[in-house]
């Protein structure tokens, strides 16, 4: 069997049986539209307003998926392999206090780098890509070549990364950016009313270049043809060490970049950045249909997983839910997607 035979028939999803059954994203987009429309029914006589017909509510749902969005594509590629990215958010953590450095105006309260500041907003955006890029690069070089784990391999960039972001400068902020790099994290008005929201944006320009990436290149087909069966894959011909660094650092990157938009939009560089990320990158990815066992996954519905959570959260808050409820809550839908998902994997079988 050659290599794009073996590729073709793991990419599982986008051959033959998806025109025999109802697309992922259709099924999971109807669990999006019912929450929404539950909360808008709840909306009334609780709070006495609407919950889907405020479009500031709607823009913070956007916004809130954004930065976990650019994370969550980057993960879900290492999800389809059969692995994990556990060290997403503390790489986001280390790459915003380098990309921050590097940011800040020679005005700035506490510099840290005296004679490099002013710099063209295109510096702190590669050196905050490049650093997350390593750091993927690692993670993939750790699970490829030494054998290790990936689940302990990112565990041990999460702490790494994380240690690293607190050493940089003692835990400190840093804030005060060029007006160029700050740009990164609004908006920009171009007709009249009509503006663009750029973190939006670049989460979007990310999920559609990825998607395509996932579903018609030979990238795409490697990468679920090794969460489906890696022996396989590998005796078709795919250099599967080769790829699985391919795909970590691609998950670093995207890291590097949600950190980037993160401190621009928000002004400044915390140690404590993307603290969490992580966890609610695998949950969107898991609640938009990914198979923890690897092979099966959709960029679309991983999209559509993290509105899911976006607008649970949203809604939860917009009724006065506690936050500790809230926790409970999701952790139970996080749970239910895996049941189900290993529910579809015996049917299979």
């Amino acid at each position: 069997m050659s290599t794009n035979e073996v590729a073709n028939k793991a990419a599982g999803t986008t051959g033959a049986s998806s025109r025999r059954r109802i697309p992922q994203e259709v099924s999971i987009l109807v669990v999006l539209l019912g929450i929404g429309l539950l909360f808008e029914v709840l909306g009334w006589p609780v709070k006495q307003q609407s919950f889907l017909l405020n479009a500031d509510r709607l823009s913070i749902i956007f916004l809130q998926t954004a930065v976990v969005g650019i994370i969550a594509v980057g993960v879900a590629q290492t999800i389809i392999t059969g692995g994990v990215d556990l060290s997403s958010g503390s790489v986001v953590g280390a790459t915003a206090m380098i990309a921050a450095s590097l940011a800040q105006v020679s005005t700035a309260r506490s510099i840290v780098y005296p004679h490099l500041s002013d710099l063209p907003f295109i510096v702190p955006v590669l050196a905050g890509l490049a650093a997350g890029l390593f750091a993927g690069i690692v993670n993939g070089a750790l699970i490829a070549y030494a054998n290790v784990p990936p689940f302990i391999a990112t565990l041990g960039m999460m702490v790494s990364a994380r240690g690293f972001a607190t050493w940089y400068t003692n835990g400190a902020p840093i804030s005060t950016f060029t007006p160029s790099f700050s740009l990164i994290g609004s908006s920009t008005k171009l007709f009249g009313e009509f503006s663009i929201n750029w973190p939006i944006t670049i989460f979007l320009v990310v999920a559609l270049i990825f998607h395509i990436a996932m579903r018609y290149t030979r990238y795409g087909k490697f990468t679920y043809a090794i969460g489906s069966n890696m022996q396989a894959a590998r005796v078709s011909g795919i250099d599967v060490k080769k790829h699985l660094v391919k795909v970590y650092g691609i998950a670093g990157l995207l890291s590097g970049l949600a950190a980037v938009v993160m401190i621009a939009r928000g002004g400044s560089g915390q140690a404590g950045a993307g603290l969490g990320y992580e966890l609610q990158a695998i949950a969107a990815v898991v609640i938009g249909g990914t198979s923890l066992s690897g092979g099966v996954g959709r960029i679309t519905s991983t999209v559509i997983g993290l509105l899911i959570l976006s607008v649970v959260q949203s809604g939860f808050t917009f009724l006065g839910v506690p936050a500790s409820l809230q926790q409970i809550v999701l952790g139970a839908i996080i749970v239910t997607a895996v049941v189900i998902d290993q529910y579809r994997r015996r049917r299979k079988v």
